[in-house]
């Protein structure tokens, strides 16, 4: 009996302690303006998916007054740029959840096709769509924008 609550303990002990190297590594941020602030880079998107060679997607949050900037060649013979205003509620069951709009002059404002659930960490943020579970992005923080933008 002893040997088995002991090999039932050390079971759990490695299930408890086998946590993944993410889990691991940084702790999760507060979602909010301040750590949003700065450049990110898309990684991955639709759950894994990398981009093509040459392709990119890029992100700057501003914090002061909460807008933002994509830098994307994503469906266009050349790069584009869209910028606009972000949004951060806090969902009791989701957490963090990002929305934002878009503007082609300063009257014309469309809202982003899904809201995020966000997972913020020093280094790389996770995004959700709240509407499709499988709509999962990855953004790694950059210290700047590439020169060929």
């Amino acid at each position: 009996m002893r040997r088995y609550i002991t090999l039932l303990f050390a079971a759990l002990m490695l299930c408890c302690c086998n946590k993944s190297t993410e889990e691991q590594g940084e702790p999760l941020l507060d979602v909010t303006p301040v750590n949003l602030a700065g450049v990110w880079k898309l990684t991955s998107y639709d759950n894994g998916a990398t981009l093509s060679d040459g392709a990119y997607v890029y992100i700057c949050f501003e914090r002061t007054d909460r807008a933002y900037t994509i830098y994307q060649n994503i469906g266009t013979m050349y790069g584009e740029t869209k910028s606009g205003h972000y949004f951060i509620d806090t969902d009791p069951m989701r957490g963090a959840v990002i929305r934002g709009n878009y503007g082609t002059d300063e009257y014309n404002y469309f809202d982003w096709s899904h809201r995020y659930i966000v997972e913020l960490k020093a280094s790389t943020m996770r995004w959700t769509a709240t509407d499709d579970s499988q709509n999962i992005s990855v953004y790694t923080r950059v210290e700047s924008l590439p020169d060929i933008l």
